[in-house]
């Protein structure tokens, strides 16, 4: 079983962030200066969505409440993001070589359930294991094992791809999994990552490579 993260490892999910906010902003007629000042608060997408919105009804004046305000971000944000085609290559050529693919992603079930129908990704692996979804989030080592019953699989053997030291990395290596750590969007503080590649097209080579 190969298992990929899907925000800022199988998609550019900061990319998809700033085009969202270049739609938001002035859509809520906002200043222009309120699409730095979201990307500088989003912090990667690891602040609690609640508290983001209400610092920015706070800054900005909104009058939509938080709740109005996470669920329409919720619908909205997925609808930006993308996949590059050689990424949908890569899951199929490891589908090819008899790899089961999961993706193993911590995340609202709206916001991730549409970011992967709108992607495709969803259709192109053998399952996905939305934390939202299955009430366990990366690094519990459950999450794994729910991936590869659903896939008919086991751990053994097993790689976990992604870009988040704490959570892919840390939690693919207590799942017993192999692991490869995917750019550099976090300092890397705790177990080091089998490999360490600057794109997921490289992972998957690495995978077929084995």
């Amino acid at each position: 079983m190969a298992c990929f993260d899907l925000d800022n490892t199988l998609i550019d999910r900061n990319g998809a962030f700033l085009q969202w906010a270049r739609w938001w902003v002035p859509e809520q007629r906002l200043p222009d200066a309120a699409v730095d000042w979201l990307v500088a608060h989003d912090n990667g997408g690891f602040r609690e969505r609640a508290e983001l919105f209400g610092l920015a009804r706070e800054r900005f004046g909104i009058a939509a409440s938080v709740d109005e305000l996470v669920a329409a971000y919720n619908r909205e944000h997925p609808l930006f993001t993308w996949v590059e085609p050689e990424v949908l290559d890569g899951i199929a050529a490891l589908r090819a070589a008899g790899w089961r693919v999961a993706v193993v992603t911590n995340g609202d079930t709206v916001q991730q359930d549409l970011k992967l129908e709108h992607t495709r990704i969803g259709a192109a692996v053998d399952y996905a294991c939305v934390s939202g979804t299955v009430g366990v989030r990366k690094p519990d080592r459950r999450i794994f094992e729910l991936a590869a019953e659903r896939t008919g699989t086991s751990l053994d053997d097993g790689w976990m791809v992604g870009d988040h030291p704490a959570y892919d990395i840390t939690g693919g290596i207590a799942a017993g999994l192999r692991t490869i750590l995917v750019g550099h969007h976090h300092a890397v503080d705790g177990p080091r990552p089998d490999h360490h590649v600057t794109t997921v097209t490289e992972a998957f080579k690495l995978i077929l490579g084995c």
